[in-house]
């Protein structure tokens, strides 16, 4: 009997799994997935045998979790229904999944923890929006999914009519800022920089300013502030951003990514 188990082993079910053995070992992780081709990478990767079929996943594990893209979960819920007890806890990692559709999907007494991780989970540096169903989780339950969450990251408990808005802040902002890498690279490449030192030198650079905000506590403002000299390059550069509407573009991106959340949500009612 696991501790953990994965149905769904891609792009985010993978770190997941990893950070799982990390923290709590090997034997205490099984995983299936759709692919045959995946579950063999990550059992490359890994050294961790897969299993064939959800419902070995799911009869040899007490916390599953679901990382199935949204337009399956229906037909997951549909199989494993049968086979989750009361002792289970269900951790989803997909958007647009309410805990009232699981709550239907899997009956009532499914004891449920909806998440919004991100891809940095990767690296362990993972950054978690979770919300938990009306039941009752014991303490030594909350323990093991705090470690779990922990293990890849950080994390913060929502209530869950803003899971949708933290899809934006976390879930889908990490593109935004590989964006913002690459174009900043390519900036300084075109100045002379090699391209391998531009993306080091920017992706060392919004890694220190992150870990600035997060330490120091500091409005992100005041530490903007700190860097703009008066009559300095930087704030030359800030008034540049300004006058072509970096943050208008940024609001403008969030507001279209927390519609098609929405659209998502109201797609699987």
């Amino acid at each position: 009997m696991a501790l953990f188990g994965f149905i769904g082993a891609g792009n985010m079910g993978y770190p997941l799994i990893r950070a799982a053995m990390k923290t709590f070992g090997s034997d205490e992780v099984i995983y299936t997935d759709a692919s045959a081709e995946r579950r063999r990478f990550v059992m490359e990767e890994t050294g961790l045998p897969y299993e064939e079929d959800n419902l070995t996943v799911i009869n040899q594990c007490k916390y599953l979790v679901l990382a199935v893209k949204p337009q399956f979960f229906n037909n997951v819920m549909n199989e494993i229904e049968p086979y989750i007890t009361e002792n289970h806890v269900v951790i989803s990692i997909a958007a647009g999944i309410t805990i009232d559709n699981m709550k239907t999907g899997l009956g009532n007494t499914a004891r449920i923890v909806r998440a919004m991780p991100n891809t940095p989970a990767m690296v362990f540096q993972g950054m978690s929006g979770i919300c938990f169903s009306k039941d009752t989780f014991l303490p030594e339950e909350k323990d093991v999914i705090d470690r779990f969450f922990s293990s890849f990251g950080k994390y913060e408990v929502f209530d869950e009519a803003m899971m949708n808005a933290v899809i934006c802040a976390n879930g889908s902002s990490p593109a935004y800022v590989y964006m913002f890498i690459e174009a900043l690279a390519d900036s300084v490449v075109s100045y002379g920089i090699p391209r391998d030192k531009a993306y080091k030198l920017v992706a060392q650079t919004v890694l220190g300013a992150a870990t600035m905000v997060l330490e120091t506590g500091e409005h992100p403002g005041k530490l903007k502030d700190n860097v703009c000299s008066p009559g300095g390059t930087t704030i030359a550069a800030v008034k540049a951003l300004e006058e072509h509407g970096l943050r208008n573009a940024i609001m403008k991106a969030t507001d279209a990514c927390y519609e098609k959340a929405v659209a998502l949500t109201n797609k699987n009612k």
